[in-house]
């Protein structure tokens, strides 16, 4: 499994949670942007520039996309790209997308895009807050937990019995 960063959006705060994860447990992580990011040195990170345009990076991803991998993004339309080619997609806010909640997804995305192209004032989605980067944190570590083995094992020293 590989974790694909949709990087030009993403807040740096979730990027050094991603980081930091990356690291602990020796998942590939790719950011995808098209604009540079700068990535800390590590075996595990990659970084990927594509070119100017609208969706280029989203496309890029699903391009590279295999089954089980994870995809970090507030896009709802990749994220429905990604389920629809059976990876895994969450939200900075620690929103796992799934195949059932993504069509009410997309359904509410394209609502609020038509009333702002009927000139209605929707605003934007609210500042990323210290209880959404801890449910991302433990949305991500519950993923990792889950779909991922352990890159190092400790041998526990057995106990004598208790007689």
């Amino acid at each position: 499994m590989k974790i694909w960063v949709d990087a030009d959006a993403c807040p740096v705060v979730i990027k050094e949670i991603l980081f930091k994860a990356a690291e602990r447990t020796g998942v590939e992580m790719t950011l995808v942007a098209n604009q540079p990011i700068r990535i800390p040195p590590s075996s595990c990170i990659n970084f990927i520039l594509v070119g100017a345009g609208s969706d280029v990076a989203d496309n890029e991803i699903v391009k590279r996309l295999e089954t089980g991998d994870l995809v970090i993004t507030a896009d709802i339309p990749l994220a429905a790209a990604v389920i629809e080619q059976e990876g895994h997609a969450l939200n900075p806010r620690g929103e796992l997308y799934s195949t059932e909640n993504i069509k009410s997804r997309l359904s509410m995305r394209d609502f609020m895009d038509s009333l702002r192209a009927n000139g209605v004032e929707t605003g934007g989605p609210p500042v990323l807050n210290q209880n959404d980067r801890q449910a991302f944190a433990n949305q991500l570590d519950k993923f990792l937990a889950k779909y991922t083995r352990p890159t190092t094992t400790k041998k526990r020293k057995s106990s004598p019995p208790p007689w």
